[in-house]
């Protein structure tokens, strides 16, 4: 269920996408309003969910994971006992950053993020000795052209 929000509680999830390490005195006169009531906003987002954490984004590149790679998995089995432990394949393996269950010829998408091929190899081979799947096509990012976590508001 959505919640209701008006135009200073926008500002604000705005401001905190950009950047929310910055102060709330920052976040405060970026929006136009005082720190209390910023604060108290903020509070209330956090209390219905709307917040659902505070962390901060990695360079991938930096820290040597080069490779992103897209996995397109196809299966055969959908009974609730392999999916359980798909998913408990997928929560096991942080390089998986993203898990899409889908509609279509594809039944999951994945977003995997390794430092090479070679590593995605091991991620693969790991994954496939765990859960059984029908087919399994990766696609190599060859570009980054546009990544965001920011919502549109």
């Amino acid at each position: 269920m959505a919640v209701r929000l008006d135009e200073l509680d926008r500002k604000i999830l705005v401001q905190l996408q950009e950047d929310g390490g910055q102060s709330l005195d920052d976040i405060a006169k970026n929006v136009g309003s005082s720190k209390t009531p910023v604060w108290n906003r903020i509070r209330k987002m956090r209390e219905a969910g709307v917040i659902k954490q505070q962390t901060y984004l990695l360079d991938a590149e930096a820290l040597g994971l080069e490779a992103c790679f897209f996995v397109l998995i196809r299966t055969s089995e959908h009974d609730a006992t392999w999916q359980k432990a798909f998913l408990k394949a997928l929560n096991d393996r942080p390089e998986v950053q993203e898990a899409h269950r889908l509609a279509g010829d594809i039944d999951y998408i994945l977003k995997v993020r390794v430092a090479n091929a070679r590593a995605y190899d091991v991620f693969y081979q790991a994954l496939i000795s765990e859960v059984k799947v029908h087919n399994v096509t990766a696609l190599l990012s060859m570009e980054e052209i546009k990544s965001t976590t920011m919502l549109p508001l």
